[in-house]
């Protein structure tokens, strides 16, 4: 994979929050169901993905900095950096035979010699290693784009992501996920390649899916509702359809069109479980059929204003 700033388009010095905006942007802009006839847009945003995966986790972009891990995620060999390691200058290769004889630059005699002479060296370190190595073989990562509706996301119910494999896992959304946010689920991935080694991790990616009649500003749903002439003079009840069904709204009289009513508590769900708002503006609407009776009053007022 690419450097995941180059990925992101972001300097090696943004922000957590340049980071986060380029994810957004770049991650709305190659979603998949927005590409569907370019075939190269999901391998993008799973690119994305993936770059954000490192660059949004706070230890683990410090680990890339360092050189720790790759662009993958995945631990870099640290080998040795400039010399001999057998005490030599230069990292050049032997001239002679190790153990003092005279040679071809080969190594001749005895090749327990040769093993020994290692496991001096390194006191036993490279078998050390090769106990270790098969705990730190990792199973690949999966990975699925979720999408939920603004009903899935106030619900205690489980959601399913079908991952391109066919596996299917059932979750339950966390309190304040976000349109985008990746979810990781430790060791649900492809089983690891050796006895010993970790399983991968599934990876899913959350998308909001339009809804019919709200809109989204950050927690809070925003809504434009109808409301009837008589209402809006005489004030009254407004029924509204919420995510948790459907509320009468107060409204006071003489209200104008335009006028904004809060329903609090009606919105997203956010960390640590409370919940955003609803905010309803309202539209005065004129009745269906034609009001005679109605338009004679406005014709009577406007004569009676114009006469004043």
């Amino acid at each position: 994979m690419q450097d995941p700033y180059s990925v992101l388009g972001v300097a090696r010095t943004a922000s957590e929050s340049e980071i986060k905006s380029a994810f957004r942007k770049l991650a709305k802009k190659y979603h998949p169901d927005a590409n569907s006839n370019d075939p190269q847009a999901s391998a993008r945003f799973n690119d994305i993905n993936q770059a954000y995966e490192i660059l949004g986790d706070k230890e683990k972009r410090g680990q890339f900095d360092r050189g720790e891990i790759d662009a993958d995620g995945k631990p870099k060999f640290q080998g040795f950096s400039g010399g001999n390691p057998f005490g030599g200058g230069g990292g050049q290769n032997f001239g002679g035979n190790p153990f003092g004889a005279g040679g071809r630059g080969g190594f001749e005699g005895d090749a327990s010699g040769f093993s020994d002479f290692f496991e001096q060296a390194f006191g036993g370190a490279g078998a050390r290693s090769r106990q270790r190595r098969p705990a730190n073989m990792k199973g690949e990562d999966i990975r699925a784009t979720l999408r939920v509706r603004l009903e899935d996301v106030i619900s205690d119910e489980k959601v399913e992501a079908v991952f391109p494999t066919g596996k299917r896992l059932a979750i339950r959304l966390p309190d304040g996920v976000e349109d985008g946010q990746t979810i990781r689920l430790r060791g649900q991935g492809q089983p690891a390649p050796v006895p010993g080694g970790k399983d991968g991790d599934a990876l899913i990616t959350i998308s909001f899916a339009e809804h019919p009649r709200f809109t989204l500003r950050g927690r809070d749903l925003l809504l434009r509702a109808e409301l009837p002439l008589e209402t809006a003079i005489l004030g009254g009840r407004l029924m509204v359809e919420t995510l948790d069904g459907r509320v009468a709204a107060k409204i006071a009289p003489w209200s104008n069109s335009g006028k904004t009513l809060r329903l609090r508590g009606k919105g997203l769900t956010q960390k640590g479980g409370e919940r955003g708002d609803m905010l309803i503006t309202l539209e005065i609407v004129l009745p269906e059929n034609k009001d005679e009776e109605l338009m004679q009053f406005m014709e009577s007022r406007v004569k009676s204003t114009a006469a004043e």
